[in-house]
């Protein structure tokens, strides 16, 4: 990903390469059009100044604007929706802002570690590719119903969950041909340019697919 000089940005995002919550994080950012530093980070071997800017937690992905660190996929999304509000990416009213966050939430604690464990390869693969099937499938009405997750506006949710999709044939995840549904909303997003600018050039090669 292309990004300006780092005296010309206030943000600065430390990330890793190929990471589902990391890229959600991008994805909240090229919605919103904003300039950055991308810092990519070997979890591994995380940079000295990533330590010395988040000592408890040094790790991926750190958003830091002007000398404040701010880290957590959530926190750093819902920081990034309520400090550059244009264009927004939660609902108004306070009963279907909370059902927002119950949705990235359960992707966070359900689908997440499901991809971590396919990525981490072992005996867990074949469970987790199990698991994330039917936590997708279990979803697939709010797949069917709707331009977005949760309506017709893009969401946090949507920045959460999109990663995961796009994902799917690198994870060996295989969907019956009755959720086509879950391919289809995935290329209305993998269209926007934005989400070509949310994605590293690892990300970029999980899926044969032509980027402008």
């Amino acid at each position: 990903m292309a990004t300006a000089p780092r005296s010309r940005n206030t943000l600065t995002l430390y990330s890793a390469k190929n990471c589902v919550v990391c890229h959600k994080v991008r994805m909240v950012m090229a919605a919103k059009g904003l300039t950055y530093d991308l810092i990519p980070v070997d979890t591994a071997n995380p940079p000295e100044d990533l330590l010395l800017l988040a000592p408890h937690y040094h790790s991926v992905p750190t958003l830091v604007e002007r000398d404040n660190a701010i880290y957590i996929s959530n926190v750093i999304a819902e920081y990034l929706d309520e400090r550059y509000p244009h264009p927004a990416l939660m609902p108004a009213e306070p009963i279907f802002r909370a059902m927002h966050r119950i949705a990235v939430r359960q992707v966070e604690q359900d689908w997440v570690p499901q991809v971590q464990a396919i990525m981490a390869g072992g005996k867990g693969v074949e469970p987790a590719r199990k698991r994330l099937r039917e936590l997708i499938l279990e979803s697939l009405p709010f797949f069917k119903g709707n331009r977005f997750f949760f309506g017709n506006d893009m969401s946090l949710v949507d920045c959460a969950i999109t990663p995961i999709i796009w994902r799917l044939p690198a994870l060996g995840v295989v969907l019956p041909k009755d959720a086509k549904c879950v391919e289809d909303y995935g290329l209305r997003i993998f269209r926007n340019p934005a989400f070509t600018r949310s994605m590293t050039a690892e990300e970029k090669a999980l899926r044969d697919m032509a980027f402008s």
